[in-house]
């Protein structure tokens, strides 16, 4: 037999949650198993797969040592990452990360040892307060992500609690993400709500736009507000009120006035007197607008966080 204590990040979450996490090897027909033949108990007593786990819990389990194997704590590949972040807001339980362009979110099958939350591991890997060899389940975690292409503000969440709670507040749409790009050309409107519909071909990475709705489109909704004009260009400021795949940018494109330095949904005919490797996007603002209680982070309500530099702003020549 084998015990596991929960600590404080592995509680509020279902049984089979917990043990997808913990025991990643392990066949989920095999867990289920486990649990309704005892093998797998909460406190010295039969479980279900929905028991809720709370702190101090402990977990014993009757099965197969070769689920237990010690992971090597020597190689860890996140440390192959930078450890440098630019901060824009950190306290005990978020932090609040301005993204370079360029630098994935996650890693993928090419980019495996370096993206923001690798970095973001290997910060708080120097600073003692994330460490593998010390959680069940739980790794600090980006709440949202922005494309690869994009720079701006990232939210990252320090214990499950936060997480918890940032999800469900990103989901009920209680935290404001607001975006600056400059867009070819002067909008005859100076501020709108765009309304239309979103297509995603998933061969292509792009998505396709259309002002009626078809079997596999999805809602989208764009707000925006033309801030300054020069040089046939347009500085403007975007609040997403739905959150899809190239958003802003297909959208703009759709209206007539594509990003500056996008080549996906602009064209190089367009882009060929600025300098810019990237879309002129950024998330630069950050707003938490609760509407119901924040738990623990209920002192962030109000408050609102920027990023003034620009990282677009100095290729740009007004």
């Amino acid at each position: 037999m084998r015990t596991i204590e929960i600590n404080k990040n592995d509680s509020n979450q279902r049984l089979d949650k917990f043990l997808t996490k913990r025991f990643k090897t392990m066949p989920k027909s095999l867990m289920y198993k486990y649990i309704r033949t005892k093998r797998i108990k909460v406190n010295g007593k039969k479980c279900e797969i929905s028991t809720k786990l709370q702190e101090g819990d402990i977990l014993a389990f009757y099965i197969s040592d070769e689920f237990f194997e010690a992971p090597q704590y020597d190689t860890y590949d996140f440390l192959k990452a930078p450890s440098k972040l630019d901060i824009v807001y950190e306290d005990d339980n978020i932090i609040l990360l301005n993204k370079p362009t360029g630098l994935l979110c996650h890693p993928d099958e090419n980019y495996h040892f370096d993206s923001l939350l690798a970095r973001l591991w290997h910060y708080l890997y120097d600073k003692k307060e994330y460490n593998p060899k010390d959680e069940n389940s739980f790794a600090p975690a980006l709440a949202n992500r922005i494309d690869r292409n994009t720079g701006g503000i990232v939210i990252a969440a320090k214990n499950s609690e936060s997480l918890r709670i940032l999800n469900q507040k990103i989901k009920d749409r209680e935290l404001k993400k607001i975006y600056l790009c400059v867009v070819h050309g002067i909008l005859k409107k100076k501020q709108a709500l765009l309304t239309d519909y979103l297509e995603k071909n998933e061969k292509q990475n792009r998505v396709y736009i259309s002002s009626k709705p078809s079997q596999n489109s999805k809602t989208i909704k764009t707000k925006y507000k033309v801030l300054d004009e020069f040089n046939n260009m347009s500085l403007v400021e975007i609040e997403l009120l739905t959150g899809r795949t190239h958003q802003i940018r297909a959208h703009m494109a759709y209206i007539g006035h594509p990003l500056v330095g996008d080549g996906k949904y602009g064209t190089n005919k367009q882009n060929k007197n600025v300098s810019l490797k990237w879309q002129a996007l950024c998330s630069y603002k950050l707003e938490f607008a609760f509407e119901s209680d924040g738990g623990i982070l209920e002192y962030l309500n109000g408050r609102s966080f920027e990023i003034s530099d620009i990282w677009f702003w100095k290729y740009i020549k007004k």
